[in-house]
């Protein structure tokens, strides 16, 4: 084992004991593929399963096609060729889906989940409405405290995310948050879930990897 893995899987393996206290169910894995079995065990020919805009899942991980393989449906909002009413209606049927896969813009070292959103769907669909809620996690989206997960909205998803959407927005001109004004704006919703959810059939799942942003 390198000295990376052996940091990513301490770290790892500290966040889900964390989650358990705050009541969530959560489970560590060391590398995508076994977390991805574990994943897939959840999905049922027939199922409507909603994908939360997650670089994790979709680049990262490969789980859209893989769910389609199993007989699911895919509800998948950010597809090129959707008008904007069809894709405003895969975000509806995204909030009542059997299985909603998304993952966490941060997770803090005492196991709170922190996003940010610009619709409000995802983190919607995290809180209430799915018959079952999996949120994927690699170990580099890991936080000491909330003071720096939102550092991290700020510095890295914010930014990276506007440029992956091609959002004009300042921060991909200086590569950081400066709290803009424009219409564009993606940061608009944001969220510290420091429990589960009461309602809500929620599993965190992390993985020894660097996966999403």
């Amino acid at each position: 084992m390198t000295v990376h893995q052996w940091h990513k899987d301490t770290n790892g393996e500290k966040v889900v004991q964390a989650l358990k206290k705050n009541q969530f169910n959560a489970v560590y894995f060391p590398n995508k593929e076994e977390a991805e079995k574990y994943i897939l065990d959840f999905i049922s020919p027939g199922a409507q399963v909603g994908f939360g805009g997650s670089m994790t899942l979709t680049e990262g991980m490969g789980l859209v096609e893989k769910v389609k393989m199993k007989g699911a449906e895919a509800l998948v909002h950010g597809t090129p060729q959707l008008s904007a009413e069809e894709k405003l209606e895969i975000m509806r049927k995204q909030q009542i889906c059997d299985v909603f896969l998304a993952s966490t813009n941060a997770v803090t070292l005492d196991g709170f989940l922190v996003n940010i959103d610009g619709v409000g769907n995802r983190v919607a669909a995290m809180t209430f409405g799915p018959k079952k809620v999996i949120i994927v996690i690699g170990t580099n989206k890991i936080c000491k405290d909330v003071d720096a997960a939102f550092n991290r909205l700020e510095t890295i998803v914010a930014p990276k995310n506007n440029k992956r959407l091609n959002y004009e927005n300042p921060c991909t001109v200086n590569g950081s948050c400066v709290n803009c004004q424009t219409s564009t704006r993606v940061c608009r919703i944001y969220s510290v879930m420091k429990r589960k959810p009461m309602l809500s059939d929620m599993t965190v799942v992390v993985i020894g990897e660097d996966l999403g942003y």
